[in-house]
């Protein structure tokens, strides 16, 4: 196996959602700091190994990827010893690959990017509707879960990493209702469990918290 390294912010979700697979591989790997907030990642190194500038960013035997739903749907074709964490089964894997497309296009970029990037540039009041959009992510999810214990059915999926990474950050913005959403809510608890959690999800999600309540944001009334 070739040395694999992981550039990333361990307060980036999908750092996060990569952190996860990898751990629940055991695949050894180096974790490097690219801090995205210092614009460490437009550095000229950095843009030889991504031209996109985003993270994660793995290197693996000097291959260079990026986007966390490819770096992880790799990591368990090459290295898990199963195929139950992304099934090679056609319709399992489909189902698997539609949470992925609904956190990359809604969970990540129309709830918690919309947030962030207008926080991170200085803005401090948020338009009402990006909360709207936060609700309406946590009444999906309440619907896919369904009677299943995990995101894409009965078995833990990266679905679960990718989407808990995501879900934990936008908590810092929109508290989730474990009354109104039980099943989100025993699901966060049920990933909680897992032995590699704290140190490959919850520790970065406080971190991003911390960052989030120090802009002293509002929604628009």
């Amino acid at each position: 196996m070739g040395k694999l390294i992981l550039y990333g912010l361990e307060a980036s979700p999908p750092v996060r959602a990569a952190k996860l697979t990898l751990a629940a591989l055991e695949v050894p790997y180096e974790f490097v700091e690219v801090n995205t907030l210092a614009k460490e990642n437009l550095s000229e190194a950095f843009l030889k190994k991504n031209p996109q500038h985003t993270v994660p960013t793995l290197e693996d035997d000097g291959h260079f990827l990026w986007d966390s739903h490819a770096i992880i749907a790799y990591l368990v074709s090459k290295y898990g010893k199963t195929d139950s964490l992304y099934p090679k089964d056609l319709l399992q894997r489909a189902v698997v690959d539609q949470r992925l497309h609904f956190e990359s296009g809604v969970i990540f970029a129309n709830g918690l990017r919309t947030v962030t990037k207008p926080l991170f540039t200085g803005q401090t009041t948020i338009p009402k509707e990006r909360y709207d959009a936060i609700i309406e992510i946590y009444d999906f999810l309440e619907t896919f879960l369904g009677d299943n214990d995990y995101i894409a059915g009965g078995q833990l999926t990266i679905a679960d990493f990718s989407i808990v990474s995501t879900v934990t950050s936008l908590e810092a913005i929109v508290e989730l209702d474990a009354a109104k959403y039980p099943k989100v809510s025993a699901w966060i608890k049920r990933l909680q469990k897992l032995p590699y959690y704290e140190e490959a999800n919850g520790n970065g999600a406080r971190t991003f918290g911390d960052i989030i309540k120090k802009t002293n944001f509002k929604f628009s009334t």
